[in-house]
């Protein structure tokens, strides 16, 4: 790296930290206000408390990236332009593109993160932060997640669980599975069993009882006594993954774009309107992230405004775009969740608009 962009990168970074430090803090002490007593009351560690946070604050921070970036890339712009470093750096041949450069990959890089925390973070920890929350911070509350009902109804299969053994899924209590003919007729078979495990990518059943039916719904004989004998016995033609389960648990908003496909293409019969509400969920976490790069992008020249203008111009021209493009993201959203635009257009439409308007504003200043 040139000393030029490790310079321009360290100027840039410190104001970020700051940026992004404050923005977490407020939502951190925002929560607090009504979280505080039941934390104290329930004598909750202090690494349970920080992963509380850190789970409470996840699903946000595709929010708070953006506008952190936005508010650093404004302060460095301004700092350099204050003291003319822009001018002494052109006039030594540098180009803009290669000035900015650092802000940019920096913007990626948090665009990359943001995918992490939205696809990795959120499923494991943001459930499980909102649950504690509801328990008044009792973690033995949270030992275990009874009563699950998954319908596949893609493959014709409904398994009930008494409770989830683990956290990942992997082991289930008192399971009894459900798979009914592929023509929407009677019932098929009936597996019930005590424990179930998923075991190098197959359900494992302990001791389970098997029932047959016939075409009419009444049992028989099982066709094939030895394999249903079987003390321990795999079932490969259920499907179904541990996650799956999750999800049916989980509230909607926590998944990730993996989960909530699975969920879609597991629940063919769901209503257009909610289909159309869940599939534009999918297109706008997916294109979340982008809005890192987007905003920054039209705050640069926005930071050279406070330079070069007024300070005032730059920085109320930027928090207008940034509340512009928020603002046409939920128009969209409305617009399509009712049915009233196509979804994908709709998620898509924001980010255009304003990945051109930042590309026309930087070429301008470039």
């Amino acid at each position: 790296m040139k000393i030029l962009s490790r310079y321009v990168l360290k100027e840039f970074l410190v104001p970020l930290f700051y940026c992004l430090a404050g923005f977490l803090m407020i939502y951190v002490l925002f929560d607090l206000f009504g979280s505080f007593s039941r934390m104290f009351e329930a004598k909750i560690p202090v690494r349970t408390a920080i992963l509380y946070f850190c789970g409470y604050l996840a699903p946000y921070f595709h929010y708070i990236a953006p506008a952190a970036l936005m508010l650093a890339t404004l302060y460095t712009l301004w700092t350099f332009c204050r003291h003319s470093e822009i001018v002494a750096m052109r006039a030594s041949g540098v180009s803009f593109l290669v000035i900015v450069r650092p802000l940019l990959a920096v913007a990626v890089l948090m665009a990359l993160f943001v995918v992490y925390v939205n696809e990795v973070f959120v499923p494991r920890n943001a459930a499980w932060a909102s649950q504690l929350k509801t328990c008044r911070f009792d973690a033995r509350a949270l030992a275990r997640v009874d009563n699950i009902v998954f319908r596949n109804t893609s493959a014709a299969r409904t398994w009930q669980i008494g409770e989830l053994a683990d956290a990942r899924g992997t082991s289930l209590r008192n399971v009894r599975v459900t798979v009914d003919r592929p023509d929407g007729g009677a019932r098929l078979l009936n597996v019930t069993a005590a424990r179930a495990d998923f075991l190098d990518g197959e359900w494992w059943f302990d001791h389970p009882q098997v029932q047959h039916y016939d075409a009419l719904g009444q049992e028989v004989a099982t066709p094939t006594p030895e394999l249903d004998a079987l003390p321990l016995r795999g079932f490969p033609a259920f499907d179904e993954r541990p996650g799956d389960f999750l999800v049916q648990n989980r509230p909607w908003k926590f998944n990730s774009i993996r989960d909530r496909l699975v969920y879609l293409r597991a629940h063919p019969d769901l209503d257009a309107d909610r289909r159309r509400d869940y599939l534009y969920d999918v297109w706008a976490q997916l294109l979340s992230p982008l809005a890192c790069l987007v905003i920054t992008l039209f705050a640069i020249p926005a930071g050279i405004a406070t330079g070069r203008q007024s300070v005032f111009r730059g920085i109320l021209g930027a928090l207008g775009l940034y509340f512009a493009f928020y603002g046409l993201t939920i128009f969209m959203m409305v617009l399509a969740k009712n049915g009233w635009f196509p979804v994908v257009p709709a998620a898509l439409l924001p980010d255009i608009v304003f990945l051109a308007l930042g590309v026309r504003a930087f070429r301008r200043v470039a």
